[in-house]
């Protein structure tokens, strides 16, 4: 019997359901939910950036792992912070959905003239001023069937591609932004598992359905993100694709309200050293004065 911990939420249950069948179809036997409430669920009048960003939807999860409640906690990559939290591994990445970001309620070019887009993140307001100054920003929080119903009531708002589709709600996309024009967050669309760092058999289970493709990809754009300090609260973005032995990585940082943006791309074969080497890029190409703002 392996415990997975999670949220409580659509999709977080979606998730974890995934993941359980994933592991039921590699022999694992059985597996039991424990659904867990966090700060990030609980505040949802509360910006996520104001809360600190990335993290507020998985201490409490990871905290029923480290505490014995569960043996495997099942995250949203791009929740995860930089840096795994002490006890715990990321011993597994079973599969990546499309990571691009998507416009709701209109493509962006049909976008009128000051046009109210709503999103919570700062990150997608920045590369969206970039290319669209005229544009007006509000904020977004709630699970996706709340944003969907909000939607009424602006031009657009922007969402994951990701939990759309796995929810079944693909057809609501008015257009899939491409990586060029709107890089995702980093881990966006890759499910991520951890368990702790000494529970051999559940490593062993968890290492029968990754996918080592998606694994390395994932490595380099955590790489770039604790490069950057991992508490970076500036807008910041990474998506990595493998392509033969070598990876790829496309990275940016930028002002919260837009310009300048500083984007670079770096290819290695090493995960690590790729992440770490597309950070370095931007922070000479000006990224260090964005963080001495």
């Amino acid at each position: 019997m392996l415990r997975i911990a999670t949220r409580g939420s659509a999709l977080a249950r979606w998730q974890a359901d995934r993941v359980a069948a994933l592991l039921g179809a590699s022999g694992e036997a059985s597996v039991e939910m424990v659904v867990v409430s966090t700060s990030g669920d609980q505040r949802r009048d509360v910006p996520i950036h104001a809360m600190g960003g990335t993290g507020v939807f998985v201490k409490e999860v990871q905290d029923a792992v480290l505490d014995g409640r569960a043996d495997i906690a099942v995250h949203s990559a791009k929740d995860l912070p930089a840096v795994t939290a002490d006890g715990l591994m990321l011993a597994c990445v079973p599969e990546r959905a499309d990571a691009r970001d998507a416009m709701i309620g209109s493509s962006l070019d049909a976008l009128p003239e000051g046009a109210r887009v709503a999103t919570g993140s700062v990150r997608r307001r920045a590369q969206l001023a970039a290319v669209r100054p005229d544009l007006e920003f509000a904020e977004l929080r709630g699970n996706i069937d709340t944003r969907l119903a909000k939607a009424v009531d602006f031009d657009a708002i922007v969402l994951a591609c990701a939990g759309l589709d796995r929810l079944g709600l693909g057809d609501r996309i008015a257009e899939r932004l491409s990586v060029d024009v709107m890089l995702p967050m980093v881990g966006q669309g890759a499910l991520a598992v951890e368990c702790r760092a000494d529970d051999r058999s559940t490593l062993d289970a968890l290492a029968k359905v990754n996918d080592d493709t998606i694994q390395r990809a994932l490595a380099a754009e955590r790489a770039y993100l604790a490069e950057l300090g991992g508490g970076c609260t500036l807008p910041c973005a990474a998506y990595a694709t493998v392509d033969g032995n070598d990876i790829v990585i496309d990275a940016l940082l930028a002002a919260p309200d837009g310009p300048p943006i500083v984007r670079q791309q770096v290819t290695n074969s090493d995960p690590m050293r790729a992440g770490q080497e597309v950070a370095w890029k931007v922070l000479e190409h000006g990224g260090t004065e964005l963080l001495e703002r």
